[in-house]
């Protein structure tokens, strides 16, 4: 009886575990445990990184990347920047130091090139020649990009390396076409493992495997359903073998904003769902996570997508958003400096939510979340600088950066 009373608690423990949680109808904390302070603004800022100096790399999403002072000034935009593809979601995107800076000087770009007909996301490295007054790219080489080039948004283009520092991990959004998703002769809609020079990643699911010689390409349909039967635009054909299946670590992702390792080593991903939905993804090797077959949200024209929402053959979200946040990226915070009560939790920005979601990691594939604070802004992006405060970047134009620093207890 004993050891039947055991495992009863065994399942419903494991049971509980796998469960998914609804984090939608979270109501945000009555005050805020920090100081947020305006330093300047920019024109659509993306995102941010931060240089062993200090110093801040900044994207605008019409096209410059800015050269900022540790204290939030602009210094100088970053010169021999690509041209961009800026419409809608679509622009200069990511911006990522490289795990090697300290011997090679280089940064990654993540942006949406300018095609004959609409545009593609691509991977591109240089070596950053900054000096205190100017910066500019040199050696400029694209690693990757999304052929064929096409219409929609929603492109991901968020980087995350590797904690041995050897690879990368980038997220390719489905575009607004839904069935690329889940076609895994393409890109769109997967998250790849590449080497830091742009190639597939050895250990890959499918590596050494190429996909179909030529694919299709379709326009941003108006709901899953139509998507099946959308419209050929035009088809492509690759010059050299595709390489898509041997790139491909995950599929089934909608737009995938935020990606980041956890300090215990796990990569966890925040994506947008569509009405309703958004989801926090534990990302393991070779799993399919279900979009655009499966969802919590819905159709934004009121299509039901179908039910259940999850399927014993697909990744489940960890946690889920129903009414969505929007996240806009995911970090993990690390250290004692500045906010030690903080030290390996994660922190999703809310777009739509104006929020600010701390989210606590139990280091074996589960979260939960803690405070929402209401921030009162549109936020794009959240890192940890140096000095173990926080910046933000606000999703407008002109749109803030702002510096997160630890409240100062009123004197008496």
């Amino acid at each position: 009886m004993k050891l039947a009373k055991v495992a009863l608690l065994f399942i419903l423990a494991s049971a509980a575990a796998l469960a998914q949680v609804n984090m939608g109808q979270q109501a945000p904390e009555a005050s805020l445990p920090f100081t947020m302070t305006t330093v300047t603004t920019f024109e659509l800022p993306w995102r941010l990184a931060f240089l062993p100096d200090g110093r801040m790399l900044i994207t605008e999403k019409v096209g410059p990347v800015w050269l900022v002072s540790p204290q939030g000034q602009k210094i100088s935009p970053v010169a021999n920047t690509p041209p961009v593809y800026w419409q809608g979601q679509n622009g200069m995107l990511g911006v990522f130091v490289s795990p090697l800076y300290a011997t090679d000087q280089n940064i990654y770009l993540t942006y949406v090139e300018p095609g004959d007909y609409g545009g593609g996301l691509a991977l591109a490295r240089a070596k950053l020649n900054a000096t205190a007054a100017t910066a500019r790219l040199e050696n400029f080489t694209v690693l990757w990009r999304q052929m064929p080039k096409g219409k929609g948004g929603q492109e991901g283009g968020q980087i995350a390396f590797s904690p041995d520092g050897q690879s990368l991990f980038l997220t390719v959004g489905e575009r607004q076409r839904f069935t690329p998703a889940q076609d895994p002769d393409q890109p769109a809609g997967k998250i790849l493992h590449l080497t830091l020079d742009g190639k597939p990643a050895p250990g890959n699911p499918s590596f050494g495997k190429t996909g179909a010689a030529t694919i299709n390409l379709i326009d941003p349909p108006s709901d899953t359903e139509a998507a099946k039967t959308a419209k050929v635009v035009s088809t492509y054909t690759f010059p050299v073998a595709n390489l898509t299946p041997a790139e491909t670590w995950t599929s089934g992702h909608r737009t995938p904003y935020g990606m980041a390792f956890s300090p215990t080593g796990e990569l966890w991903e925040v994506e947008h769902g569509p009405n309703g939905g958004d989801e926090l993804n534990l990302i393991e090797k070779g799993k399919n996570y279900g979009w655009p077959l499966v969802s919590y949200g819905q159709n934004y024209n009121g299509v039901p997508i179908p039910k259940p929402e999850t399927r014993p053959d697909l990744a489940k979200p960890v946690l889920y958003w129903v009414p969505v946040i929007a996240p806009g990226n995911l970090m993990f915070y690390r250290g004692n400096q500045t906010f030690p009560q903080w030290n390996g939790n994660g922190f999703i920005s809310g777009l739509a939510t104006m929020t600010l979601n701390r989210i606590v990691f139990d280091g074996h594939g589960g979260a939960k979340t803690a405070e929402r604070w209401n921030v009162g802004h549109r936020i794009r992006d959240v890192e940890q600088g140096p000095d173990g405060s926080l910046w933000m970047l606000e999703d407008a134009n002109p749109g803030a950066l702002i510096h997160v620093t630890p409240q100062v207890a009123a004197s008496r």
